[in-house]
């Protein structure tokens, strides 16, 4: 046992492995996305308004965020590779159905089941990047993150020009993409060697998140706050920019925010690696509120530059606190998996609600208030984290 253990260790990072599971995670997170992305389509054809849009985009990210953590607690224990393809496949056929559907609790339902995809994909192929990547989990795992940060930057590219062109019956033609990566992955991706199940038993698995507590706790509402800002922004922006005359098409600004929120998470796992967890993901949060507020207050280029900053600082703790919670609980990697990038992640995006009621009540101005003061807000809770772990420790 002892000489399979310290060969497998000796072997290279699987780097085509990586590869097929990142660009995976780019399609994955494209689908995430895309509730988002049809939004203003579905206000024309259904006459939705804040509250009843950020319901919809709340209803995919809470069967989403709720469900990872109990998928995740099944994989340490059993180890099962399916979820990554069987995920995807899930997700793009439900998220097919949309345009067809007129019905708005029907609607909801049809955004939650899909959700559900996602949910199982995630705990297992962020695992797999973890274990592969070995010491390097920090970086690696930034760029798995980035890839699938740069699909749902591309939504925002791809499908609100394939909706305008084809109109919302054209959402049954996006399953072709689902089902190809479904095909890939289930080639392709790692083997089950990667995947040995444990058999610690549910009061230790309980124990060990007791010991842990306190720093998962901090982690949760770091990450809850962060999602709420980030939730909050693709509901609402495209209703406010819908409104306005703007230089830049409200698709094309979004895609910037969030392609270099992708760049920023690669370069906080970088640093991350080098300098410490906490360091990077406090001072990041700190300084996305002055950037956005300088974005809202800006014009033109000066404005574009800004939002792409405040997209970069945003992002660039997401994989760091991924493996900030993977370390807090190392035994269980896809339970940390999910609490971090599915429980934390629906806290914040079930907040985005009454965020959406604000903006109806009093206006989207004094809900995009509200959303760029919680990321400093969100700075000095990262300040009570005790772990700065870098990759040398």
């Amino acid at each position: 046992m002892t000489r399979t253990v310290t060969s497998r260790n000796r072997n290279p990072i699987d780097y085509s492995a990586m590869g097929v599971l990142s660009a995976a995670h780019s399609l994955n997170d494209l689908y995430a996305n895309y509730i988002p992305a049809l939004l203003p389509f579905l206000v024309l054809s259904l006459g939705l308004n804040a509250t009843k849009a950020a319901i919809l985009v709340s209803a995919f990210s809470l069967a989403s965020s709720f469900a990872q953590p109990v998928f995740g607690y099944f994989l340490d224990k059993q180890g099962i590779r399916w979820f990554v393809h069987v995920g995807t496949l899930w997700m793009a056929v439900w998220l097919s159905l949309c345009g067809y559907i007129n019905n708005f609790p029907l609607l909801i339902l049809i955004c939650a089941l899909a959700g559900l995809g996602t949910a199982a994909f995630h705990p297992q192929a962020s695992t797999m990047i973890s274990v592969i990547a070995k010491q390097k989990r920090g970086i690696l795992l930034s760029l798995f993150i980035a890839f699938g940060n740069i699909g749902f930057a591309l939504s925002l590219l791809i499908l609100p020009p394939f909706f305008a062109h084809f109109g919302l019956k054209a959402t049954l033609f996006t399953v072709i993409p689902g089902i190809a990566v479904a095909i890939l992955l289930y080639f392709f991706a790692p083997k089950q060697e990667y995947l040995k199940g444990n058999s610690i038993p549910f009061s230790e698995v309980l124990s060990s998140l007791g010991s842990a507590s306190r720093e998962l706790i901090i982690i949760i509402v770091v990450i809850a706050i962060r999602a709420l800002v980030y939730s909050g922004i693709l509901t609402l922006f495209p209703l406010y920019f819908s409104t306005k005359t703007l230089i830049i098409s409200w698709n094309n600004l979004m895609f910037i925010m969030l392609f270099c929120g992708a760049l920023g998470g690669v370069l906080g796992g970088f640093l991350s690696d080098r300098f410490g967890r906490k360091k990077i993901t406090v001072i990041s949060l700190i300084l996305t509120t002055p950037l956005f507020f300088a974005f809202i207050n800006s014009t033109g280029i000066i404005s574009t530059v800004m939002l792409a900053f405040a997209g970069a600082s945003l992002l660039s703790s997401f994989s760091v606190t991924v493996v900030q919670a993977q370390e807090a609980i190392p035994n269980n990697k896809s339970l940390a998996s999910g609490i971090s990038m599915g429980l934390a992640n629906g806290v914040g995006s079930l907040l985005v609600i009454p965020v959406g009621r604000i903006g109806d009540l009093y206006g989207l101005n004094n809900a995009f208030i509200v959303l760029f003061i919680l990321p400093v807000i969100a700075g000095f809770v990262a300040l009570f984290m005790k772990n700065d772990r870098t990759a040398k420790e």
